[in-house]
């Protein structure tokens, strides 16, 4: 049976080679089941860190924020990093997932209420097609516009993993869960870590054993 094929998101001031990085450990373990195929922000090329800039909506100069924070931002690049994500599927896809981790993991979740729910790839955003996420220190769009993605219901009736470290300091449990409970049914996954890809051995069966489950739904 063919590997599930997983486009990797990284995190604030991470990149593809970063993410591979703090991946390996983990996914050395599924190399049998799944394929990481990992990109970079677009805004990697001109010299910014992540997939969106987070700024207050006052227009202050305030410092730019790509995690969670107080008070409601927007969310600059947008758009680009949309664009980017549909020339990934259209070049380097099909993808049967996704894999975020901390500010690609609140991505992952956002490209889930624009994707394309019958498998046929569309047109723009809706050519994102694909059928389950998995995201890792994860957090809900504090920009209030994206936000309104979590509206379509339907989109987010699809498998769910959600990774959270119990000491996580930069993303809290409870940050991680409120992103969780924007799916239907999400399988959470905990260990005792920080901010971190965790390879404990709960985190790597409950993967595998999700992961076992969409390849199979894949096959029917």
């Amino acid at each position: 049976m063919e590997r599930l094929r997983i486009l990797g998101l990284h995190g604030y001031r991470g990149s593809a080679q970063i993410l591979r990085r703090q991946l390996a450990p983990l996914a050395d373990g599924l190399n049998d089941l799944a394929e990481f195929v990992s990109i970079d922000a677009p805004s990697l090329a001109g010299g910014d860190f992540g997939w969106w800039r987070a700024t207050a909506i006052e227009g202050a100069a305030a410092e730019a924020d790509a995690r969670v924070g107080m008070g409601v931002k927007r969310y600059q690049g947008w758009r680009t990093t949309v664009d980017a994500i549909v020339a990934a599927f259209a070049r380097q896809g099909p993808f049967d997932g996704l894999f975020g981790f901390s500010q690609g993991a609140a991505l992952a979740a956002l490209l889930v209420g624009l994707r394309t729910r019958d498998g046929s790839p569309g047109s723009g955003a809706k050519s994102l097609a694909f059928d389950f996420a998995i995201m890792v220190g994860g957090f809900v769009s504090a920009d209030a516009d994206l936000a309104r993605l979590y509206g379509e219901r339907a989109n987010y009736d699809l498998p769910s993993a959600h990774i959270m470290g119990r000491s996580d300091a930069i993303v809290p449990g409870e940050a991680s869960s409120a992103l969780a409970s924007k799916f239907r049914n999400p399988l959470i996954l905990e260990h005792d870590g920080g901010h971190v890809i965790a390879n404990a051995p709960q985190i790597r069966q409950g993967l595998r054993t999700f992961l076992e489950q969409m390849r199979h739904a894949r096959a029917i």
